[in-house]
């Protein structure tokens, strides 16, 4: 048990058999090399250990630099180990709860990291029978307080990859519907692919209460839409994007003055009149176009506009819609029904929701607690044009959070990424992620880092490096 938290912990004990052996003296003619800084020498005793470092390791750890750090932390129990490598590279760590007189050294926080305490013989059955892919999605506390924490708005969590992201969104959309027996849960994410693997990874995390998954609808967001609106509406017909790029060529051919190529003209769809759902001239003329890197005076907005309001007349006549439409007309039915369809909705990958797709899921939550819960990272973002969160409804401002401990990336690789990454991500809002104090739990080779003259050599380079990869016996 250590003496300042409480928590019992595994600790690493050394034992050294050493030959004596009368030293000779020689002179040494080498040059002195200059010592590196000791990490953690402002600190004494008390304050490493109330960050959990063990009493055998204080002098290790005193005397550890930033060479000796990442070996160090192999030997050290998971929560010392985090929080030397936050201190290390300029963090503050949150110091452990430190447990009342009399507790259970096992019931602490850290100490359910590395032990599970069984009441009874039919427990540790249950345990043994768990399938190995279970134990992959195991909660390090501090998830686990984010998963069960009470929010009274909507709230999103953020972290580099391989943080835990999808994780804490699995648990949390399991924690709801234990805590709701009569609730409805979404779990979502932007495509299918993703989908089947939080299925997946669902079905893992609640294999022994099945039940449970029947009040948790896994779904794409596209094809929830498609469902959701056939109910409502009927089945969409989608105009798709090759049919919208001809209708939008043949319709600029019809406006005189008007000079714009057609990849032009389909963006300027695709990012200002679809995604916002722009139906006026008014509308248009006074959209500001986030994202849009050419500016647009009014007098050529004026010009566009006859092109797109032609087109969007089309569409209607032969009684087809945009994605972005689908959303937008849901959005609107939702308030309407006497019953939400879901109760909670946990959104993972949420960076790349769209306008129209945060509208229906803000439409669905309306001002309920606990009914919006994100999962994404804004420095992944690769499909939406940042967009404000807060002017659609949705304002995550105080119940924002960060995840700072890597599962998935070893110290090397990500001290290399590190480099090349700006310390802080901030969203349309002005919520900041901050990446400072991101440490990763497990050492690995430092990274090689090669150049090439051209992207053939390159290639060709890579694609050696993995037949070496294959014949070694990796696994792809």
């Amino acid at each position: 048990m250590h003496p300042t938290t409480g928590a019992a912990q595994l600790v690493e004990v050394r034992e050294r058999v050493e030959e004596i052996l009368v030293p000779k003296y020689v002179e040494d003619s080498r040059p002195a090399t200059q010592q590196k800084p000791k990490l953690f020498e402002k600190y004494d005793g008390a304050q490493l250990l109330a960050y959990g470092v063990p009493q055998e390791w204080l002098a290790d750890v005193k005397a550890a630099d930033e060479d000796s750090l990442l070996e160090l932390a192999d030997h050290l129990p998971g929560e010392a180990a985090e929080a030397l490598l936050e201190l290390a590279t300029g963090g503050t760590p949150a110091l452990p709860e430190v447990a009342a007189k009399g507790a259970d050294p096992f019931q602490h926080p850290d100490a359910q990291c590395r032990f599970r305490v069984m009441s009874d013989m039919d427990e540790l059955v249950r345990a043994l029978e768990y399938p190995w892919d279970q134990w992959t999605v195991f909660l390090h506390p501090a998830q686990r307080q984010l998963v069960e924490r009470h929010y009274n708005g909507a709230a999103r969590v953020s972290g580099s990859a391989g943080t835990g992201k999808t994780v804490v969104a699995l648990h949390r959309a399991v924690h709801l519907a234990h805590q709701d027996e009569d609730a409805r849960v979404l779990l979502s994410t932007f495509s299918d692919t993703l989908a089947n693997a939080l299925r997946g990874n669902l079905y893992r995390l609640i294999w022994n209460t099945p039940k449970l998954g029947e009040r948790i609808d896994v779904a794409a967001m596209d094809a929830l839409g498609i469902r959701l609106y056939a109910a409502e509406f009927g089945k969409p017909v989608f105009a798709s994007c090759d049919e919208i790029s001809t209708l939008l060529e043949a319709a600029a051919t019809q406006v005189d003055g008007l000079k714009a190529s057609a990849a032009f003209l389909l963006s300027e769809w695709e990012d200002v009149v679809d995604t916002w759902q722009v139906e006026s001239w008014e509308a248009y003329r006074d959209a500001k176009r986030l994202g849009r890197k050419t500016r647009l005076p009014e007098a050529q907005r004026a010009l566009y506009w006859q092109v797109f309001a032609k087109v969007k007349e089309q569409l209607k006549q032969a009684g087809k819609i945009t994605a972005a439409e689908m959303f937008a007309k849901l959005a609107e039915a939702m308030p309407k029904r006497k019953h939400p369809v879901f109760d909670y909705i946990v959104l993972d990958e949420a960076q790349d929701i769209g306008v129209q797709q945060l509208r229906f899921l803000a439409a669905i939550a309306g001002n309920r607690a606990n009914a919006l819960f994100f999962a994404g990272d804004l420095g992944q973002r690769i499909f939406q044009t940042p967009f404000s969160w807060k002017s659609l409804g949705v304002d995550v401002r105080g119940r924002s959070r960060t995840l700072n401990i890597n599962y998935r990336t070893s110290h090397q690789i990500r001290l290399q990424a590190d480099r090349l990454l700006g310390p802080d991500v901030s969203d349309v809002d002005g919520n900041v992620e901050s990446r400072k104090g991101t440490i990763s739990v497990f050492n690995g080779p430092e990274p090689i880092i090669c150049s090439y003259t051209d992207a053939r050599a390159e290639n060709q380079a890579v694609g050696v490096w993995l037949e070496q990869c294959s014949t070694g016996g990796v696994l792809p």
